[in-house]
């Protein structure tokens, strides 16, 4: 399965770090310096974000965030406000290999890299301890399917 960002917001929490607004051109426009590459882009506003991009009030949750990332006060999903005319590493970016969904469809963990795993749930945690940390599989498409026949029998769901 194609990555699907799930629009939580967490990959832009520090790129405030890499981002650097160098000039702002008009209200909705901006030149932006990747601190790590050199590379510069001009990004714009997306004209359906216009009001969200004035709401600030995540720099206080999230001080190191993009800037140009923000949170809808209704549906509290992350956007990003220059998403048409962002950079590369930002469209390049997949946040995850195998994403864990637990019953109620929310994220449980996710296998990011080749193996690493993150887990938002205890009970994730201790059933990949106790099945899935030892497995000396090296065939990863292997490894992959031992891994999601384990966590779908104890009821979650895999994006891939």
């Amino acid at each position: 399965m194609v990555f699907e960002c799930q629009q939580c917001g967490e990959c832009c929490h520090h790129m405030a770090q890499v981002h650097v607004i160098q000039e702002t051109r008009d209200e909705f426009e901006f030149l932006v310096n990747n601190q790590y590459t050199g590379e510069k882009n001009v990004v714009r506003i997306d004209p359906d974000k216009y009001e969200l991009f004035s709401d600030t009030r995540i720099f206080g949750d999230h001080p190191e965030a993009c800037p140009f990332l923000r949170y809808h006060p209704k549906d509290r999903l992350g956007y990003c406000c220059v998403h048409l005319t962002r950079p590369e590493i930002c469209r390049d970016y997949g946040c995850w290999r195998m994403l864990i969904l637990n019953s109620r469809g929310k994220r449980a963990g996710r296998v990011m890299y080749r193996r690493a795993f993150f887990s938002d749930e205890d009970d994730l945690s201790r059933l990949w301890k106790e099945c899935i940390d030892d497995l000396a599989e090296s065939d990863d498409s292997v490894w992959d399917s031992v891994v999601i026949r384990i966590v779908t029998r104890a009821g979650y769901t895999v994006r891939k």
